[in-house]
């Protein structure tokens, strides 16, 4: 493969990921304001969010099962559509069942889209460039999830809810142009090996070290997911308009797509192995430091959350590349596993989490939820690298 053939298809798939995650990031901020105009309570709104995380991650290994034996590009090309299209309707929704049924339809699009791309980033870079594109890949679709919260709050507070559907044309322009860009793979024979659904997903499951990845991948999220469902109903309490929790949101993620980008020079300088430690432990202390400086000192606390999303993304292509080198001939299925299944595990979770955190506050639910990793880093990330 010359250089020129595998730039041109890394270009738009980086760029289908900016767009895909631009939608899959819009409904977080936004959905406080969603809830009041439904009438409907934070739990409720919570596990409305908790369904967009669940159908666009939990089935991302079952996507990524059929991406790995077929050479078409259709599940980038449709999950695109179906994201972009269905999410943006979503906040114009009238009531709370079309409300959840747009949000399901946009997030299996995205379910869809990403273990396909995922392997198609390996399947089109040179064994030498895969942590490259792959940093670079994972740091795009960051910027695209960071960048949804300024869209959408900016639509909401400027234009209002019901003008998010023409946010659609967007997804759908950028579908129909990596259509024409990301080549047919006509040329990459199906791989013949993992053919049998059970036996292939029984071979996964019982790895060891891809267990302990998935843990790992899990503990992050869920720190991730709980801050950016939470807070912004913390700051809608506070009396902070929709664009401000949509920066706010932006900074975090995209200071987390700058870690997605860095993370390869850093794993050069201290080693695999201390990316993890840095990554896990450090998120506890800092979220004490936010909750101690929240009211009195904001615009300190918004510095030091933004901060923390750089670190908690600095191990996240660490993790899909070492995964991926595991089971090579499973790439999409295990890519589904590390960006998708964890995601949706930790959703599961987060339906629990937002009857706690009404019960109980946010911050203590918050204090809990950045303390796990952190104690839990230190024996599992050790078993890892014995293996």
């Amino acid at each position: 493969m010359d250089m020129l053939n595998e730039k041109r298809p890394q270009i738009w798939l980086n760029a289908a990921h900016f767009v895909n995650d631009i939608y899959t990031g819009m409904l977080n901020p936004i959905m406080p304001f969603v809830a009041a105009k439904l009438g409907i309570t934070m739990a409720a709104a919570t596990i409305v969010l908790s369904l967009s995380h669940i159908c666009a991650s939990l089935l991302q290994p079952v996507f990524g099962f059929f991406a790995d034996n077929i050479r078409k590009r259709s599940f980038i090309f449709w999950g695109l559509l179906s994201t972009s299209v269905f999410i943006s309707l979503a906040p114009s929704a009238r009531s709370i069942f079309p409300l959840i049924l747009f949000v399901i339809l946009g997030s299996l699009g995205s379910s869809l889209f990403h273990p396909q791309a995922l392997g198609f980033v390996v399947k089109f870079a040179k064994p030498e460039n895969v942590s490259k594109y792959m940093g670079i890949f994972m740091g795009c679709g960051t910027l695209g999830f960071a960048l949804g919260p300024v869209v959408s709050s900016g639509v909401t507070q400027f234009l209002g809810l019901n003008k998010m559907p023409f946010l659609a044309f967007l997804g759908i322009f950028t579908a129909l142009i990596m259509f024409l860009f990301v080549p047919k793979t006509s040329h990459i024979s199906a791989n013949k090996s993992h053919k049998d659904f059970i036996e292939t997903f029984k071979t996964i499951l019982t790895n060891r070290k891809l267990n302990l990845l998935n843990v790992i991948a899990m503990l992050k999220t869920l720190v991730t997911t709980s801050s950016c469902i939470l807070l912004p109903f913390l700051w809608k309490d506070m009396g902070y308009d929709p664009f401000y929790i949509g920066f706010a949101l932006f900074a975090f993620n995209f200071a987390g797509g700058i870690g997605a980008f860095i993370s390869r020079k850093f794993e050069n300088k201290v080693g695999t192995e201390n990316v993890f430690y840095f990554s896990m432990m450090l998120t506890f202390p800092m979220m004490i430091l936010f909750m101690l400086t929240y009211k009195a000192f904001p615009v300190f606390a918004l510095c030091t959350f933004i901060l923390m999303g750089l670190i908690q993304w600095m191990a996240v292509p660490v993790t899909m590349v070492m995964a991926q080198s595991v089971l090579p001939e499973y790439k999409s299925i295990i890519g589904g596993f590390i960006n998708g299944f964890s995601w949706g595990v930790v959703a599961i979770a987060m339906t629990m989490i937002g009857f706690v955190a009404q019960a109980k506050g946010i911050m203590p639910v918050l204090l809990v939820v950045s303390a796990i990793p952190a104690i839990l880093s230190y024996p599992i990330v050790k078993k890892l690298f014995s293996l």
